[in-house]
C-alpha cells in the first residue's frame, strides 16, 4: 500500500486529470446527503402552505433549494479535497482523486448557488432565497474551515444543516415565524447524535486528515457518547413542540415521543458501549428518525 497523499503535493497541476464525467458532477452535489435536505425542505414548506397553494410553487421551492445546496456541496469538496485524499471513505471524490480541477469544481459551485438563489428568489420569494444564500455562505466559510479548528465546528454545522426547515417555511408563509424556528430547532438537535455517531465511526480517518473532532481530542469516547445522550434528551421536547405552536394535534406527541425514546435506547447503547456497531445503529436509527418523524407531522397537520 502506498503512503497517504501530503498536503504539499495536493495540487500539482500536472497529475491532474482533465478526464471527468457527468457523473463526478453528479458526486460533487451529494445527492444522498441532500435527499434529506429536500425531504426536510418539503415537509416545512407543507406545514406552511394553504389550501391555495401551487405545486408549482413547492417545485421550484425544492428545485432552487437542492441548486444551492448542491452548489455548496460541490465548494466544500473543493476547499476539503486536500483532507478528502487523507481518507478512505473520500478519496475517490472527483477533487481528491484530481480527475477534476479546483477551478472546474468551484465554478460548478458557484454557478449552482447562483441559479438556485435566483429560482427562489423569482418564483418563490426573496425570503427564502436569502435564508439559502445565507445557508451556502455559512456551510462553506463558517462550518468548513472550522472543521481543521475546533471540535464545536460540528455544533456549527448544525446551524446550515437545519436552516432547510427555516427555507420550507419561508417559501411557503414568506415569514420567519416561530413555527420556521422550532422546525429548526427539531432538524438542529437531530443532528448532533447523529454526527457525533460518523465522528465516531470514522475517527481514525478523522485523526489521519487532521480534524479535530470531539471522538479525535478524546478517544476514550466518554464525551462524545455523553453528548449523544445530552442532544436527544433536548430533541425529545423539541419534538414536541409543534403541538405547543398549533402544527400538530396531541396524537402526533405519541408518535413523536415514541420515535424519541427510540433514538434514546440507541444513544444510551452508544454512550454505554462505544462500539462501532452501536454507532452504526444509532446512524441508521437517527437516518430513519427525520422522515418517519416529517411524515407523522405533516399527516397529523393535514388531517386535522
Amino acid at each position: 500500500m502506498s503512503a497517504s497523499p501530503s498536503h504539499a503535493d495536493a495540487d500539482t497541476p500536472a497529475v491532474v486529470s482533465p478526464h471527468f464525467s457527468a457523473a463526478d458532477y453528479v458526486t460533487l452535489t451529494k445527492p444522498r446527503l441532500n435527499f434529506l435536505v429536500l425531504l426536510t425542505t418539503a415537509a416545512a414548506y407543507s406545514l406552511g402552505s394553504g389550501p391555495g397553494s401551487a405545486l408549482t410553487d413547492l417545485l421550484h421551492t425544492l428545485a432552487g433549494t437542492f441548486l444551492v445546496a448542491a452548489g455548496a456541496s460541490a465548494l466544500n469538496q473543493v476547499w476539503e479535497r486536500k483532507t478528502d485524499r487523507l481518507m478512505r471513505r473520500t478519496r475517490l471524490r472527483p477533487l481528491a482523486d484530481m480527475r477534476m480541477t479546483p477551478l472546474a469544481g468551484t465554478l460548478f459551485g458557484l454557478v449552482l448557488t447562483a441559479i438556485g438563489t435566483a429560482e427562489l428568489a423569482y418564483f418563490v420569494n426573496l425570503l427564502s432565497a436569502a435564508v439559502a444564500l445565507f445557508t451556502a455562505i455559512s456551510y462553506v466559510l463558517l462550518y468548513t474551515p472550522l472543521k481543521l479548528r475546533t471540535s464545536l465546528s460540528t455544533i456549527v454545522g448544525a446551524l446550515p444543516g437545519a436552516l432547510p426547515a427555516v427555507i420550507g417555511w419561508a417559501a411557503a408563509t414568506n415569514t420567519l415565524s416561530i413555527e420556521a424556528w422550532v422546525l429548526f430547532g427539531i432538524v438542529f438537535m437531530w443532528q448532533m447524535p447523529h454526527f457525533l455517531a460518523i465522528a465516531w465511526m470514522y475517527r481514525d480517518e478523522y485523526a489521519g486528515a487532521g480534524m479535530p473532532l470531539l471522538p479525535v481530542i478524546e478517544p476514550d469516547g466518554r464525551s462524545t457518547g455523553r453528548q449523544a445522550v445530552l442532544y436527544t434528551a433536548a430533541l425529545i421536547p423539541m419534538s414536541m413542540l409543534p403541538t405547543g405552536v398549533g402544527l400538530a394535534t396531541a396524537w402526533y406527541l405519541i408518535g413523536a415521543l415514541t420515535l424519541g425514546t427510540i433514538l434514546m435506547v440507541l444513544s444510551l447503547e452508544f454512550s454505554s458501549k462505544r462500539t462501532i456497531a452501536t454507532a452504526r445503529r444509532l446512524f441508521f436509527g437517527s437516518v430513519l428518525y427525520l422522515p418517519i418523524l416529517w411524515a407523522i407531522l405533516v399527516f397529523d397537520h393535514r388531517a386535522h
